[in-house]
This record gives structure tokens, C-alpha cells and sequence, in this order.
């Protein structure tokens, strides 16, 4: 943490102001951030809601007292390049102020010691709300978005029963009419380590690891909360997206097998990868999504 606070002071844009939120933490995480804040009129401290990493985060989120022109997810051990803030704000003043706007960036993956393991894919085909359904490809350590984006955020709510806080906001934007823009360049380093909540390992073998979990019913308790999630934002969905909704649910709650795969087809509903596609097919075949 040490290294990613001093990332943070380092950044060239200079006008930020971090919240920090200990969810329960049993290192010295919370000590540290005192000593910080002790010394850093900016820091400003408060206890999470020890609900979860994706609850403590859309606390913050929807927090009334937290106001500003833009906002930035920061996870407790990936260190920030020096340009990680400007190049989302930079993005986001391209945006009108009244369209929710979602700056997402590619990662450099390291090792505990900080060596280069490779950078994180591109996803070939954009982001959607149709893939957003099904997969992330925001990383929240990457996202910069607007106060339309907070906005929709805060209205649904901070316990909104969904599985991961950047997957959620990737979903609410492109749900909501919203842009998001994936930036190639990475404004990241990605620490992978055995304590991550969430990995970036892109392996063969990782992904046949999902592929498994999937099969076990995985993403079908993902896409159960997601869609109790927007229920909340049913009347700001856009109507091409509240279609595809419709398809998506049936393709999850058909009993036939041939309903199920033709809902599929007609919401487009995708994954970036054909290996996660040929995963997605199968378990909506096997009524497993």
C-alpha cells in the first residue's frame, strides 16, 4: 500500500482527495492509512460496512457527503501511473456533463516484487451492454466516470446485491445509455499475488478454472443478483437495452432448451472470447446461467 499512496501523491494531475473505507481489514492497513492521514490533509477516513470488498466501495459511492466533478475506484495494492487521473478526466471532458461516461484502461500485470508479467488483453469486440451482462472488461482499478455515472449509481442504491462494484458500474452505464471508453494504453500496475480478491491470471488454465465454476452455477448467482441489481433502474434503461434484458431472462428461464437458445441469439448476449462464448452457449443450454 505504501508504494500505491505514493503513486497516487506522484500523479500530474494534483486536484484529488482520496477516501479511504477499511472494511474489517487484520493487517496493518488501517494503521497505515491513520499515519497518512495524519500528515495528508486529503485522506479522509471512515469504517466500511464489512459487507464486502464490492458493498464497501458503492458506500463510498453513493456517500452524500462525497461530492465531485469525477470519481476513481482505488484498490489497496496496484500502484498508479503517473498519468492515471488525466488521461480519464482528459476523456471525460469530451463527454457531455449529462451522459454518464465510464474511462476504463489495460493493466501491467506484476509480481509481488513488481516485475512485468504482461499487460491485460484488449476485448475485441468493445464494450456493450450485451457483453455487460455476462462479463467485466472494466477493471475498477482503471475507472474514472463522471457525476451522471455517480448519479445512476447512488439511485440504485449501495446494497444492490451484485457480485463486484466495477462489473456493476460497467453494467449500470451501458445499461443507461451511457459511453465508456476503453483506453489501451495502461494506467495500472496490476499486483498479482496469492491474496487478490480478484486476479487477472488470462492463462489457459485459469480460464478453464472459470469455465468450471461457471458450470457449477458460478455465473448463475452472478446473473440472478445482476438482475435483481437493475431491477432498481428499470425506468432508465434504454428501450433497446430493455429488450435485450427481456431476451436475457428468457434465455436464462425457459424450460425448453430451443427457447433458451433462441432468447440467446436474439440478445446478442456475448463474451469477448470464443472460449467464453462456447462457455456462455453451453451453460444457458444446460440451464446453468
Amino acid at each position: 500500500m505504501p508504494e500505491q499512496l505514493l503513486s497516487i501523491a506522484a500523479q500530474t494531475y494534483p486536484h484529488w482527495q482520496l477516501f479511504a473505507s477499511d472494511d474489517g481489514s487484520r493487517d496493518d492497513t488501517w494503521a497505515l492509512l491513520q499515519r497518512y492521514a495524519a500528515t495528508w490533509p486529503r485522506v479522509r477516513l471512515t469504517a466500511g460496512p464489512r459487507q464486502g470488498y464490492a458493498a464497501n466501495f458503492l458506500s463510498l459511492v453513493c456517500d452524500p457527503e462525497i461530492q465531485a466533478a469525477a470519481y476513481a475506484y482505488c484498490d489497496q495494492d496496484d500502484i498508479w501511473e503517473a498519468d492515471r487521473l488525466a488521461r480519464g478526466l482528459t476523456w471525460l471532458e469530451s463527454v457531455p456533463a449529462e451522459v454518464p461516461a465510464l474511462y476504463c484502461s489495460r493493466t501491467r500485470l506484476i509480481d509481488a516484487d513488481g516485475t512485468c508479467l504482461g499487460l491485460s488483453p484488449v476485448p475485441a469486440r468493445g464494450a456493450s451492454f450485451a457483453n455487460a451482462l455476462v462479463q467485466n472488461i472494466a477493471s475498477g482499478n482503471t475507472m474514472v466516470f463522471n457525476e451522471a455515472t455517480r448519479t445512476l449509481l447512488r439511485h440504485a442504491g449501495p446494497d444492490v446485491p451484485v457480485y463486484a462494484h466495477d462489473w456493476w458500474t460497467y453494467i449500470v452505464v451501458t445499461g443507461c445509455g451511457g459511453v465508456v471508453h476503453y483506453d489501451v494504453v495502461p494506467t495500472v500496475r496490476y499486483r498479482q499475488h496469492g491474496g487478490n480478491v480478484i486476479g487477472a491470471n488470462m492463462s489457459w488454465s485459469a480460464q478453464c478454472r472459470r469455465l468450471v465454476r461457471d458450470w457449477r452455477g458460478r455465473l448463475q448467482a452472478f446473473n440472478r443478483n445482476n438482475l435483481i441489481a437493475l431491477t432498481r433502474l428499470q425506468d432508465r434503461l434504454t428501450d433497446e437495452n430493455r429488450e435485450i434484458l427481456r431476451h436475457w431472462e428468457a434465455a436464462q428461464s425457459s424450460s425448453s432448451l430451443y427457447c433458451r437458445l433462441r432468447h440467446l441469439r436474439r440478445s446478442a448476449v456475448h463474451r469477448q472470447t470464443f472460449l467464453g462464448n462456447v462457455s456462455l452457449w453451453a451453460t444457458v443450454a444446460a440451464g446453468r446461467a
